[in-house]
């Protein structure tokens, strides 16, 4: 196992969810190739003190503490549905919450879902420019998925899933000496 921590959040509350699928996935793959340790979460795992909280220390213990696996994780995946252009009031909240030191310099897979190509450049003009604003390092290749990507809330295009290794492959600058925990064992 290498040692390095992934996190993957998904901006949504709904279950099942395409953006959270789609977290999993981007996930699952990057752990299989470099041997990371993963969690993913959606904002459901945040409970209901995000919605009531002006400052992070207004969080219940159990959003705090996923909060604190996003900051202290050595890689994320940030998945957004598409809501009206961008991403949802919610999710900002919980970015907001977060001090910009503390995603500084964090390779970020940025990921998005809609209903159609139409929101395809959701991932570059509006989640892009938020995580360059807290000095992220934000992956060149952005995933977006539209509804014809899923079957049954699993990835199912080849396009989409070409896609996904791109990016994954591009983490490979950050983890060049990461080993999938199955190499490491033999």
């Amino acid at each position: 196992m290498s040692g390095f921590k992934l996190v993957g959040i998904a901006g949504s509350f709904n279950r099942p969810s395409k953006t959270l699928a789609l977290v999993r996935h981007v996930a699952e793959r990057a752990s299989v190739r470099y041997g990371f340790s993963s969690k993913t979460y959606d904002l459901n795992d945040l409970g209901p003190s995000l919605g009531r909280a002006l400052w992070r220390k207004d969080l219940d213990e159990q959003a705090r503490r996923v909060v604190d696996e996003i900051v202290r994780a050595d890689v994320l995946i940030i998945g957004s549905p598409t809501y009206k252009g961008s991403y949802p009031g919610l999710f900002k909240h919980l970015i907001d919450l977060i001090d910009p030191q503390e995603l500084r310099a964090k390779p970020i897979i940025i990921t998005a879902t809609g209903g159609g190509d139409r929101h395809a450049l959701m991932v570059e003009h509006q989640l892009r420019p938020l995580f360059g604003f807290f000095m992220a390092h934000t992956l060149p290749t952005a995933v977006y998925a539209s509804d014809r990507d899923f079957a049954d809330y699993a990835v199912s295009s080849d396009a989409l899933s070409n896609r996904i290794g791109e990016v994954v492959g591009e983490l490979s600058a950050f983890f060049p000496e990461a080993r999938p925990a199955v190499a490491a064992a033999e």
